[in-house]
């Protein structure tokens, strides 16, 4: 018996009335969660973040989840990621997590899928009515954000056919900080409009790691960008190899004494040469809870959704704010606006890429490129059929 006695009490009293702040599509009754029960989710990471977010769905009363990740158990996950024991270690994420809140929970079925979100094909993601990110990448948030966008419909009149715009729950978290975001594609503002509110990425000037470093970052970063590549010409530091990070580390510690500089550990390493944040179990339940809210009033109606940035701040005190992130005209995820570039005809392919990378306007990672419809270049698991076209003009 999956539906015990009293176990939607608390949710059917959301559910089963109207009250002033519902939209005005809901519809009071054992329909709204019946509804629940049928609607698809899509997990997108299965980390700190992740793992709440299986949580609170399952309880919640959503009882078709997929959840799709990467990566693989590390003894360090386990002092957060509570779905996972020691047992678990080097197994992959998104089937441990899955096995566990489908055992836990009964009624709900979580699907797992072991890979990256960029070997799935487009009738992956279109299966799904909602998607919940729980990702710590701002680019596999662009990836997935341009993919969503590209789904939608326009009518004549410009407008957004009903049911091509899959809604999009971002949740993300930094320490004691945290964001989230509801993304109506082609209606709201989008990922990529946002891009403004994220600071650039921290980096350190080459005189002061080389001549003058004052803190243990300048010597991780100095054993990182410069003795690595002179000790090993050719190749770059492989974050996810031990092997790497301890020789890191070592040069690191050994420049920091010739320096006269305490603090570098391995664990430190390690945080600098990934860019790692420090992760905060509590700031994960937080913003996985606003996450799992946002995603009930989507599907049943029964309050009126966030418009459309929550940002959270718990390193002075607690303090939350909401407010309306703009949809840029000139998006180039979102927007219907062509934007319109002048080339030498003598650009190659290769080169037109390398300034969709570059120019500022644009800071596409990774982009791919189509012609009257047609892939002239796609990144993904078919990237290397497409290299030789990088000379054409």
């Amino acid at each position: 018996m999956t539906d015990f006695p009293g176990r939607w009490a608390n949710l059917n009293k959301l559910l089963n009335r109207r009250g002033p702040l519902v939209s005005e599509n809901f519809v009071p009754g054992d329909q709204s969660r019946e509804i629940m029960g049928i609607v698809r989710v899509l997990v997108i990471g299965a980390g700190g973040l992740g793992c709440e977010l299986l949580k609170d769905l399952a309880l919640s009363g959503f009882k078709n989840i997929d959840v799709i990740d990467m990566d693989k158990i590390e003894v360090t996950n386990l002092n957060r990621q509570f779905l996972f024991r020691a047992a678990d270690v080097g197994k992959p994420k998104a089937e441990v997590a899955a096995a566990f809140v489908t055992k836990r929970v009964p009624g709900v079925t979580v699907t797992p899928h072991f890979g990256a979100i960029q070997e799935q094909d487009e009738a992956f993601f279109k299966q799904f009515h909602i998607v919940v990110l729980g990702l710590d990448s701002i680019d596999a948030r662009r990836w997935i954000n341009s993919l969503i966008c590209s789904f939608v419909k326009y009518d004549e009149d410009g407008k957004v056919e009903p049911g091509t715009a899959v809604p999009v729950v971002d949740g993300g978290t930094e320490g004691l900080k945290g964001h989230v975001k509801v993304i109506w594609p082609g209606t709201k503002a989008c990922f990529e409009c946002s891009m403004d509110l994220f600071p650039p990425e921290t980096k350190f000037p080459l005189c002061t790691l080389a001549e003058t470093p004052r803190t243990p970052a300048h010597c991780i970063e100095w054993a990182k960008i410069l003795a690595f590549p002179e000790a090993f010409p050719g190749k770059s530091v492989d974050t996810d190899s031990p092997d790497d990070m301890q020789w890191v580390f070592q040069k690191a510690k050994q420049r920091a004494e010739e320096c006269g500089i305490e603090g570098v550990t391995l664990s430190l390493t390690q945080g600098v040469a990934k860019n790692i944040i420090p992760a905060v179990a509590s700031t994960n339940a937080i913003i996985a809870a606003a996450c799992v809210n946002e995603a009930l009033k989507i599907v049943t109606g029964c309050s009126l959704e966030l418009d459309n940035y929550l940002m959270y701040n718990g390193a002075a005190g607690v303090y939350t704010h909401a407010y309306v992130v703009e949809k840029l005209e000139s998006c180039l995820a979102c927007s219907l606006v062509p934007i319109k570039l002048s080339l030498e005809s003598t650009t190659t392919l290769g080169e037109f890429r390398k300034l969709l990378q570059e120019d500022a306007q644009f800071q596409l990672k990774k982009p791919s490129v189509l012609q009257s419809g047609n892939n002239i270049y796609m990144v993904g698991p078919f990237e290397k059929q497409f290299e030789k076209s990088l000379t054409n003009r």
